[in-house]
């Protein structure tokens, strides 16, 4: 753990010393080495479940496939906002990269974590530079109402999770990961128990975010620069699936009854989300709102705790993180030369970028689950999970399937296909850095069709 957590720290440093001339030059290769030295973590060895240096910082099946993840995305953060972060000045300059590296340090330190109450703290922390990122970087004046959003909805979702956790130290004196799974069982059977038990998983649940709770997500990632955009699609809300995976174990005898409700407005949600999808007109804010839409599968997968449940919420939580953050690129490149988000004005942007098309093309069909991608298996694995829990399932999931291809399908028409307006015939190229970012997002997609027990959790 030590091996890419030291490293990262050391970005600090580097990112306030070096010369402004070679800043992001630097700051990526440190960052992609970081990337490329988490890789080893992959490498399973350990019989026992857990992987170890110390007791409080340790990577599982569950947690590893996220932490590498995290370290990926780091220097495919700092290679999308290098546009648009230049022209200021060095000393923002510093400040932003110190940001997205802060993140990366949280991050690790939450997924890593053994202790809850630890993951709890750097769960919280997280929040701090993402405000930062949105209200001091986003584009438009509504940024601070976005940063207003994002912060009350977490907040009021984690303060009854503190109390539980309290709650959870005192009648099992230990919240430590690696002790719980062998403590005595809870006897939850009061209206206190049952309080408890949604105190544990709200928190989560607005941060996945569930339907219902997640007005935050489209105004958070519409008013964020696009790093903000790619951390919070990809990795934040993992964190909320992640927690409930940890919490669930513990939540047990009640489970089968109180996860009704929330199953029942995770599956509306992927409807609701699907057809709001259908209308949008601000390619950002499609993207955000079929975030919401996957995210419900994933909640609905672990709320069932199946071990297929859980897989498959690892395996799309994963396939989603990587495939939307290349979304929010494309959208962002688009942005930079039209300085508009709506789709209407830059239609047929096939004609002038071809190459930019195909990227815009796999990146969509992988959205909608197309086969042998690792979307459409974590997909297919929470739908018989679902399907074989209640039949009657099918139809939302079918249907939210169908209203997935619609969308991504509209999505690629409108900012692609068609006659090309006059005004954009003469934008300018695309930069290799674009192109190099689009394949290390759309490459590791491909290279887990083939080994795709790397993200399968404890099941293999």
């Amino acid at each position: 753990m030590l091996k890419v957590l030291i490293p990262t720290i050391m970005l600090f440093p580097t990112i306030w010393l070096t010369s402004p001339k070679w800043l992001w030059t630097t700051t990526t290769a440190h960052s992609l080495l970081i990337a490329l030295i988490s890789l080893t973590w992959l490498k399973w060895t350990s019989e026992t479940g857990w992987a170890s240096s110390n007791m409080f910082l340790a990577t599982d099946p569950l947690s590893t496939p996220l932490l590498v993840l995290t370290c990926w995305l780091l220097p495919l953060m700092i290679l999308a906002s290098q546009n648009h972060i230049n022209p200021e000045p060095i000393s923002r300059q510093r400040s932003y990269i110190m940001l997205l590296a802060s993140l990366q340090t949280f991050l690790i330190m939450a997924f890593g974590a053994t202790e809850i109450i630890m993951f709890y703290i750097m769960f919280e922390a997280t929040l701090i530079p993402t405000l930062i990122i949105i209200t001091r970087w986003g584009n438009q004046t509504e940024r601070l109402n976005a940063g207003t959003y994002f912060l009350f909805y977490t907040l009021a979702g984690s303060l009854p999770l503190l109390v539980a956790l309290l709650l959870l130290q005192q009648s099992t004196g230990t919240l430590s990961m690696l002790v719980l799974q062998y403590s005595q069982p809870l006897q939850l059977d009061s209206w206190g128990h049952m309080i408890w038990w949604a105190g544990c998983l709200i928190a989560f649940l607005v941060k996945m975010p569930l339907y219902g709770v997640h007005l935050w997500l489209p105004k958070a990632h519409v008013e964020a620069p696009v790093a903000g955009s790619m951390v919070l699609a990809a990795v934040l809300l993992k964190l909320g699936g992640y927690g409930m995976m940890r919490m669930m174990v513990m939540l047990d005898p009640l489970s089968k009854e109180l996860a009704y409700p929330f199953i029942i407005l995770a599956l509306w949600g992927i409807i609701m989300t699907g057809s709001i999808c259908l209308r949008q007109t601000d390619l950002k804010s499609l993207i955000a709102y079929s975030s919401v839409s996957h995210m419900g599968l994933v909640a609905g997968g672990i709320l069932i705790q199946t071990p297929w449940g859980f897989s498959g919420a690892i395996i799309l939580m994963i396939a989603h993180g990587l495939v939307s953050s290349a979304l929010f690129c494309l959208a962002n490149t688009a942005y930079e030369r039209t300085h508009s988000r709506t789709m209407v004005l830059a239609r047929g942007l096939q004609v002038i970028f071809p190459l930019t098309a195909v990227w815009w093309f796999i990146a969509n069909l992988a959205n909608l689950a197309l086969p042998p991608l690792p979307n459409l298996m974590g997909e297919l694995m929470i739908i018989t999970t679902l399907f074989s829990w209640s039949p009657w399932t099918i139809l939302l999931t079918g249907l939210g399937t169908l209203i997935t291809a619609g969308y991504s399908l509209y999505m690629f028409l409108m900012s692609q296909r068609g006659p090309t307006p006059n005004h954009i015939t003469g934008l300018q190229p695309f930069h290799t850095r674009e192109h190099l970012l689009m394949t290390l997002h759309l490459i590791p997609v491909l290279l887990l069709m083939t080994k795709p027990e790397l993200m399968w959790g404890w099941c293999y």
